[in-house]
């Protein structure tokens, strides 16, 4: 049952949600009737293209889930086929969407192989669904019981019924066409990669999980798939992470080029260069957006669903977008400087806007803010914001110098050598030894794992060893990593506890490897990768019982994971180990 997806856009309203309530939030059933059946699920190796295999003594059936991507006209299409592979057996499909988050009715009318489901509010696109066996229609719903022989199958397209526009799944063998064609698109989309080191299957599974999260169309990249899944079961920590955060933005572009994924970088720089010229009027940037670009992200509540293990409330919309987060300028310019680097060089216009932007950073670099963990319990001067604004100012040295480009280098210099010392004077506790996580706290903070990747601080340092102790000290748990303490860091405003976040349990395996520590870089590194889901995908928390929490499958975890094994690899193979 596909129990929840957006549509048409990965931010668009849900047509099924399931997950987020069972009786009102809509899903998608394709499935035999077999009783007391094995089920097991893959994806086909190095492609979207998810196996959901029923097995029992009766009989065995699989089905298959994809979406065409070759056809721009199509790629919203969803494709399901079942196959009955041994024995003879019954089938059901149930389609029962729930259109704009449950909120907006629908009617139904059949057509022969077709069924259209028409929402009352005619600003939402309405979906026809095709079918090889008759429909029926039943508490508003279409289903269809078919009974299937060896080798036999019976296949459903399910599409955008654009009004006076003819099914483009109508051409004859479609559905044989499109599966080939979508299982070459992948293959030929992962051959481009440049990585053959340790690890491949899950570096790739990593890569196509940002590839579906990327906008074909916009060249965005959403931080996860889905909203409202909580952070604790039963807990308030519910966010909409559907959308485009500036934080991603150098994580990515570095994940994408190290890889070789060039014309996607492209695509998500040119994305970046529009919000560039958008600058608020100081010259200031907003922390995220609409994967089209839009600024308003207003967040409401649906207090109508339940919520995921009656998770409340689920929550559409991120408030956060109003927040000042200090740290975005130095993942943006960050990302500015590794695109100039090995992509194109960028252009004049966005250069200017970036002068603009340098330029405020350079008078705002001491405010307070609400930080990178989004904290709603007031602003504290947080060391991961001061740290990403020397990234930024340094990042702007750099460009300007190996590009000659006009800039106020002098002024820029100075509050550069500035944060350095206020990180170093004011956030390092030597009682500890460690740097703390805001000002006035003594607290730990897993964002502090970035100094040395971001090369504010050699990663063998003494000071920086020191600091890594403190972090596996406080933060580390069976090699998984909290963010922070939730007893003694800033209070985020909301109640409840959290669990470990994953992609802070890889930033700390690079920071060993980096560091030295290979055998437990590694060690850790696989013990991570065995958290997994059966598909390989990670969501952003792991509880106490290696459940995933928090939003799915989410991008910076991957990008992470890519990060980490590319750095531990690399070093492995320089230290001279084999295979």
């Amino acid at each position: 049952s596909i129990d929840y997806m957006c549509f048409p856009e990965l931010d668009s309203p849900s047509i099924f949600a399931r997950l987020l309530d069972h009786d009102q939030g809509g899903y998608f059933l394709l499935a035999p009737e077999l009783e007391d059946a094995h089920k097991k699920q893959i994806y086909l190796s190095d492609t979207a293209i998810l196996f959901s295999r029923f097995l029992s003594e009766e009989g065995v059936s699989e089905v298959s889930d994809f979406m065409p991507v070759e056809d721009v006209s199509i790629q919203h299409n969803l494709v399901r086929r079942i196959k009955c592979v041994r024995g003879e057996m019954d089938c059901r499909m149930i389609c029962k969407p729930a259109f704009d988050y449950g909120r907006v009715s629908h009617r139904i009318k059949i057509e022969n192989d077709t069924a259209l489901f028409i929402p009352e509010d005619e600003s939402l696109p309405g979906l026809r669904l095709r079918a090889e066996v008759p429909l029926e229609i039943e508490d508003n719903a279409v289903v269809a019981h078919f009974h299937l022989t060896p080798g036999k199958s019976a296949a459903f397209v399910l599409e955008e019924a654009v009004p006076d526009e003819e099914s483009h799944s109508r051409i004859p063998d479609f559905i044989s066409s499109a599966f080939k064609d979508t299982v070459n698109y992948w293959h030929r989309w992962v051959g481009q990669t440049q990585y053959q080191g340790r690890w491949r299957e899950q570096v790739n599974r990593s890569a196509l999980t940002l590839k579906l999260l990327t906008s074909q169309e916009f060249g965005s990249i959403a931080a996860a798939g889905t909203f409202g899944l909580p952070e604790e079961i039963g807990g308030e920590r519910n966010w909409d992470y559907r959308y485009t955060w500036i934080r991603d933005a150098s994580f990515t572009l570095y994940g994408l080029i190290r890889l070789g994924y060039t014309s996607e970088a492209g695509d998500f720089m040119g994305w970046l260069e529009k919000r560039c010229t958008e600058l608020n009027p100081d010259g200031s940037l907003q922390i995220m957006y609409g994967l089209d670009g839009r600024h308003e992200l207003d967040e409401t509540a649906l207090d109508h669903w339940e919520g995921y293990r009656n998770s409340k409330p689920v929550r559409i919309g991120n408030a956060a977008y109003k927040q000042l987060q200090l740290d975005i300028y130095g993942e943006l310019m960050d990302s500015v400087y590794l695109y100039n680097k090995y992509g194109e060089p960028i252009s004049h216009d966005l250069w200017h806007n970036l002068i603009r932007l340098l330029n405020w950073l350079s008078e705002n670099w001491n405010q307070p803010d609400e930080g990178i963990w989004e904290i709603r319990g007031g602003k504290q001067h947080f060391l991961f914001s001061r740290l990403m604004c020397w990234v930024a100012i340094d990042r702007g040295i750099r460009l300007a110098e190996k590009r000659s480009l006009p800039a106020p280098l002098e002024q820029w210099h100075k509050v550069r050598d500035e944060i350095y010392r206020d990180i170093h004077t004011n956030f390092w506790n030597p009682d500890e030894g460690a740097f703390v996580q805001h000002l006035g706290t003594k607290a730990l903070d897993a964002s502090s794992l970035l100094m040395p990747l971001v090369k504010f601080i050699s990663p063998v340092d003494p000071r920086w060893l020191s600091h890594l102790e403190a972090v596996d000290r406080h933060l580390v748990y069976d090699s998984l990593v909290y963010r922070y303490d939730l007893e003694v860091a800033a209070h985020n405003g909301l109640m409840g506890e959290e669990g470990t976040f994953s992609m802070c349990t890889f930033w700390y395996v690079e920071c060993l490897a980096r560091a030295g520590d290979l055998d437990k870089a590694r060690f850790y590194f696989e013990k991570m990768i065995g958290y997994a889901n059966h598909l390989g995908l990670y969501a952003e928390e792991l509880s106490p019982r290696g459940e995933h929490l928090g939003n799915f499958p989410q991008a910076f975890t991957h990008l992470a994971l890519i990060s980490a094994a590319f750095e531990i690899n690399r070093r492995l193979n320089r230290a001279g180990w084999r295979g």
